[in-house]
């Protein structure tokens, strides 16, 4: 999990709109994230038609990682979220462990797919 060291940081980083980590066309933005009591971000997430995310996982330093991602609008086809073993999953709603299982989003055709990401750390 990577967050704004410091208040100001997270004030130029919230509520705007920057490129994700995969660098495979989707967009983030910042809601909320503190380091205390548990380590914690929210994200918004926006894949725009086209995009997608390659198979990967999210290594913490120390810790177990955890992250709930609730689909707010789903395009036409694809932007399927892919993890061979999430602790929950429905159609809507994800549950899973990012740093031990390897997570994909296939690529989105016919429109937008908007996330609600919100992921900690349990030490």
């Amino acid at each position: 999990m990577s967050g704004p060291s410091s208040f100001r940081e997270y004030l130029n980083r919230a509520f705007r709109w920057q490129d994700g980590r995969q660098k495979s066309g989707y967009d983030k933005m910042l809601l909320f994230t503190s380091p205390w009591p548990i380590p914690f971000d929210s994200y918004l997430i926006r894949y725009p038609d086209g995009s997608s995310i390659p198979p990967h996982k999210d290594p913490v330093s120390n810790g177990r990682h955890y992250r709930l991602n609730i689909i707010l609008k789903s395009p036409k086809s694809g932007g399927e979220f892919v993890c061979a073993s999430p602790i929950f999953a429905s159609r809507r709603v994800k549950f899973f462990r990012p740093d031990q299982c390897e997570h994909s989003v296939t690529r989105v055709e016919g429109g937008n797919r908007y996330v609600l990401s919100i992921g900690w750390v349990r030490r």
